[in-house]
């Protein structure tokens, strides 16, 4: 099994802006690569992504790192870096000659926290992704549903770069509600080079009062939509924690996809990470 989506970070030695507030003090607080080894064995996963948290390459240079000293557990890293700069052809070869260098298999921005909702349609952005594109890496996309039909714009006029869409572009699971995003869901699967991760669903529901059925109908539009072959576990942790531990959310992600066939599961929980980031196969 392959975890296609966590983070590790440590707020005593780097900021977290995205962190504050008294709802999140439950996360500034350490979360190591030994924190990952154990919550990752208890649930039976055998391979991980681990994914920035901030916009600062030395995060990335960090996890390339961790990732050479965690024996192959974590199999491929999303960094960051700026998409903006002129150079990023020239920072991604850089980063891939470090320690690690190899488990770099994309990039990935906050999107979500532009207060421009066309930021990842600028000129300066589009250069950037063409440098990822031409690296042969993967993107993922953080976007809220405000920002969603850019990000689709953008992805059909790149098509030769895989995109993949981070917690299903966060659905309205708390309120019920399931329109704009049901469609917008639906129009961007139809471009080939999006796959969607099944992650960061809990914490999208009350944090407190989530059941199964609540999060069903959403989990299910995504399958339908997208097909296993284009879906991948993830379990957004540590940030799960806030409305459920490691463990509960990778048994949420089994009931989810409980109606699949064996080879369709096989896909949800392995290859299509694989596949999309180029991971190494067992």
């Amino acid at each position: 099994m392959i975890d296609a989506h966590h983070h590790l970070w440590d707020p005593s030695r780097r900021k977290y802006p995205w962190m504050s507030g008294d709802a999140l003090a439950p996360l500034r607080k350490p979360y190591t690569l030994e924190d990952l080894r154990r919550e990752t064995a208890a649930a039976g996963v055998s391979g991980t992504v681990l994914v920035q948290t901030v916009s600062d390459s030395d995060e990335t240079a960090e996890f390339l790192s961790t990732a050479a000293a965690s024996d192959g557990l974590i199999a491929g890293v999303v960094g960051w870096v700026d998409l903006t700069a002129s150079d990023v052809a020239d920072q991604v070869a850089k980063l891939r000659l470090l320690v690690g260098g190899d488990r770099l298999v994309g990039f990935r921005h906050q999107v979500q926290d532009e207060a421009d909702a066309a930021w990842i349609a600028r000129p300066d952005v589009r250069r950037g992704l063409r440098a990822i594109c031409d690296a042969g890496l993967a993107y993922d996309l953080l976007v809220l549903l405000p920002q969603l039909p850019v990000a689709r714009a953008v992805a059909r006029e790149t098509p030769d770069l895989k995109f993949v869409l981070d917690h299903a572009a966060k659905p309205p699971i708390a309120s019920g509600e399931v329109e704009p995003w049901a469609s917008e869901i639906k129009e961007i699967a139809k471009l080939p080079n999006v796959a969607c991760k099944l992650s960061g669903l809990v914490t999208e529901a009350s944090w407190t009062s989530w059941e199964t059925p609540q999060i069903s109908p959403y989990a299910a539009h995504v399958l339908e939509c997208f097909g296993p072959d284009r879906v991948m576990f993830g379990s957004d942790w540590p940030v799960c924690e806030l409305a459920a531990s490691y463990g509960r959310v990778v048994e949420l992600a089994r009931e989810l996809t409980a109606d699949l066939s064996e080879p369709e599961r096989a896909q949800v929980f392995g290859s299509t990470a694989q596949e999309w980031y180029g991971l190494p196969r067992a």
